[in-house]
């Protein structure tokens, strides 16, 4: 669609020119704010910078779009954006570049992530959220390119859920669904798989999102004819654009020095998309980058005279001071007096961050180098801990980690030294560092009182007649009672909805329930994690479904970078309680087996990974994160589906333990963990043992994130002094994980009797058929003759060698 160059006939011609004053201000304070950031990591006081200039004029634009309850999904050019709104004052700007910890000073995200990545608070001091609908929103920023088109699409699709499902409890985070979704992305990284994921799927399911993607013609130092076919992205989607007889995409192209056709294109976008419920892209063309792409380096080595001639001409603050001057809405004395202004602002916003900064760093300063000065006097290394002491008062801007090397090597000269003085700065050190270490490390896991972990255990209950059916049955039966319980529940994923998954765990669901709430999805594994965690973020309890755990590493990404880092990487100012329902383990062949878990539990901290044995305790397990707000991913038995077990009479209501471990078995003689399929091997494994005089305690991990936090496998390891940790992971995996846990974490080293051993898969992918997984993974025959042979080396004479 052609946008032209013509006002909104909404408003008054004063009030158009106060609005034009006032985006100048804006423009022209984020573009300084921009420049003296620069000049803040070339001091030395910042150590990273990446910033908004030469973005600014659209984001104007689409700040004026943009409502109370809608959602950013951005990446990290926003800043105009965010100050337009009001979000972002120049001394948050500073705050965030100076990496503040105090959540109040640095609201972003108290330090843990550089500046220029942006988010709003959606949750209250208790963990329960805010009322979203009256607030403008913006989902937490990740670096990664094109990381944030997933998300996006999840918060577009929770307007669409919201305006068409009966019976939500929409309170807090919607009005009649009529909330959009906002996007940025950068032309190059339009590149980017998860780019085209998201925007084929957003165009499948009509959701009210626009993307916005900012074109300067550069990814870094890499023009855009090494990036886009025609160097043109909405060229490329241009099959995209719907028709009077197709759905698709309403697609706008404007330059960015334009401001009236920016306006007009983003009011238009707006309407579109919140009364239509239809995507919407605005490709902004001929913006530039004046700065370059970030502090590490200048734009000058790659950008010939001519382009950047051209930049400094087409300027998009340049060129909007020039059509105000040309329009005599301002005269140029105005405008120079409002950047004067505007320049003392900041310089004073960037003056008291920096003091604020470092005023709690002078203090604990200060007392660091009395108490070493204290303790000095008393010690025979009096001329080692007053260097020290006169080092750190030359610091005259210390950091933490400058006040903690100095105070970690004092202690080094007060060895063997007893005095009230060493104590005091023992005590002092020990506080500071603890205290340091708490800004940098909370809230990787909910600290609230409904954390997941805090869940109690309630058993299942078996009636004396409790008849015995296929475990898909029991999952069946407990989600049609989740469904019923929590309205605001959803559950999608590959053949979950009309067929009720490929093991028919919801059969019946959809018929039951609508396709709102149980829905199949194209196969896209990133889109669909994308699409519970926006929804997640925005109020809705999704369930996303991976249809076999192998296929989940094509979600990675925003598994990792996204999901599993979102309550850390905000300071517990979001949340996002996804829960990801996939299947693995046991079946035969390269693919499908899905026993990867070493990778998964090191790469996805921040959520928990729960991999139950059958499904009475999966079905407890989604029980048990419903009541809970924390993501996790649910990885239930491949090969379980069709094996009988008792049905329980209170399902929905039981509830598997997260972070405890189950005794299957008990023993005297060694300790055996497992999880998952392989603890049925494990099972008849141990009866084969019992008849040559072996009685193995079994311990089912459940869950592997956490593991153990009351510490019973301690327990089990005093009274048979023996451990032997057996999965299906390659070497060096998930049992090397557990071991570190029990051996290291558990303490369980000092009463092991014979070395700790781990029995796993081989290094390879299981090899196709019977034979394949025999050899390729713990068979019974493995997991008996392991533990024959570290009862044979402790007693020879009773347990001769086997061979």
């Amino acid at each position: 669609m052609d946008v032209s160059s013509k006002t909104s006939n909404d408003i008054s011609f004063d009030d158009f020119k106060e609005q034009i004053i006032s985006d100048y201000e804006i423009a022209f304070l984020s573009r300084t704010c921009s420049l003296l950031g620069r000049k803040e990591v070339l001091t030395g006081k910042a150590k990273f910078g990446i910033f908004g200039d030469g973005k600014e004029l659209p984001q104007l634009a689409m700040a004026r779009s943009f409502k109370n309850g809608d959602f950013r999904s951005g990446y990290y050019r926003d800043q105009t954006f965010m100050m337009a709104l009001g979000l972002l004052k120049p001394k948050d700007f500073f705050h965030a570049l100076y990496a503040t910890t105090d959540i109040e000073k640095e609201p972003m995200s108290a330090g843990r992530q550089m500046g220029g990545h942006f988010l709003t608070h959606s949750l209250n001091t208790d963990g329960s959220w805010k009322d979203l609908t009256k607030q403008k929103n913006s989902s937490a920023d990740i670096s990664c390119t094109a990381g944030q088109m997933p998300r996006l699409l999840g918060l577009a699709q929770a307007s669409k859920v919201y305006r068409n499902q009966k019976g939500l409890d929409s309170a807090k985070f919607s009005v009649n669904g009529n909330e959009i979704a906002w996007g940025t992305i950068g032309n190059a990284s339009t590149s980017e798989g998860m780019f085209f994921e998201t925007i084929n799927a957003a165009g499948v399911l009509q959701v009210p999102m626009v993307i916005s993607i900012w074109d300067d013609e550069y990814g870094i130092s890499v023009p855009a004819k090494h990036h886009t076919t025609k160097e043109d992205i909405s060229k490329v989607l241009k099959g995209f654009q719907r028709t009077d007889d197709e759905n698709g995409y309403e697609i706008f192209k404007v330059n960015g020095w334009d401001y009236t056709a920016l306006m007009h294109a983003y009011e238009n976008a707006a309407d579109i998309a919140r009364q239509e419920h239809v995507p919407v892209m605005i490709h902004v063309k001929e913006l530039t980058q004046p700065q370059g792409h970030s502090t590490s380096g200048s734009h000058e080595r790659y950008k010939d005279n001519n382009r950047l001639a051209w930049e400094r001409d087409n300027d998009c603050n340049k060129r909007f001071k020039e059509w105000i001057l040309e329009s005599g809405i301002a005269n140029n004395e105005e405008l120079e007096s409002i950047e004067k202004r505007i320049k003392r602002t900041v310089r004073e916003a960037k003056k008291q961050a920096w003091e604020e900064y470092l005023e709690g760093l002078l203090s604990a300063k200060n007392t660091l180098v009395s108490l070493i000065d204290q303790a000095a006097a008393k010690s025979p290394n009096k001329n080692f801990l007053n260097k020290l002491k006169n080092d750190l008062i030359a610091t005259e801007e210390p950091i933490k980690k400058d006040l903690a090397i100095s105070a970690r090597k004092s202690l080094r000269f007060l060895l063997g030294e007893t005095s009230t003085e060493k104590t005091a700065l023992v005590n002092w050190t020990t506080n500071f560092l603890k205290e340091s270490q708490d800004t940098y490390s909370k809230h990787l896991y909910s600290e609230n009182e409904n954390k997941a972990t805090n869940i109690n255990a309630i058993a299942p209950i078996f009636k004396d007649d409790a008849e015995e059916v296929d475990g898909r049955v029991i999952l069946r039966d407990n989600f049609d009672k989740l469904f019923e319980k929590y309205p605001n529940t959803l559950i999608f994923g590959e053949d979950t909805g009309a067929i009720g998954d490929v093991n028919q765990g919801l059969e019946g669901m959809q018929e039951k329930y609508g396709d709102i709430r149980v829905s199949d999805t194209g196969i896209r594994e990133t889109t669909i994690i994308g699409q519970g965690l926006g929804m997640a973020l925005r109020g809705l309890r999704p369930i996303a479904e991976i249809q076999y755990l192998d296929y989940i590493f094509y979600a990675l990404p925003t598994l990792t970078d996204d999901l599993a880092s979102l309550l850390y990487r905000t300071a517990g100012k979001q949340k996002a309680p996804l829960i990801i329902r996939t299947r693995g383990h046991r079946l035969e062949g390269i693919w499908h087996s899905g026993s990867e878990m070493g990778g998964l539990i090191h790469l996805l901290r921040g959520m928990y990974i729960l991999a139950p044995r059958n499904m009475t305790q999966a079905a407890g397990f989604y029980n048990t994160l419903l009541k809970s707000d924390e993501p996790a991913l649910v990885i239930e038995s491949l090969n379980g589906y069709r094996l009988k077990e008792k049905k329980p009479s209170n399902l929905g209501e039981y509830c598997t333990p997260i972070g405890k471990i189950e005794t299957i078995k008990e023993g005297n003689d060694i300790t055996l963990v497992s999880y998952g399929s392989t603890l049925r091997i494990v099972e008849k494994a141990a009866k084969e043992l019992l008849e040559v005089g072996i009685d193995a305690e079994i311990i089912d991990a459940q869950t592997l994130l956490p593991f153990d936090i009351t510490k019973d496998v301690l327990e089990s390891i005093k009274k048979t002094n023996r451990l032997l940790v057996i999965d299906e992971d390659v070497p060096g995996g998930c049992s090397a994980y557990l071991l570190n846990e029990i051996i290291e974490k558990q303490g369980a080293f000092k009463y092991l009797d014979s070395p700790p051993q781990t029995l796993s898969a081989k290094a390879h992918r299981p090899a196709y058929g019977s034979d394949g997984d025999y050899f390729s993974k713990p068979n019974r025959e493995d997991i008996f003759e392991k533990v024959y042979a570290i009862m044979h080396e402790v007693s020879p004479n009773d347990y001769p060698k086997l061979r």
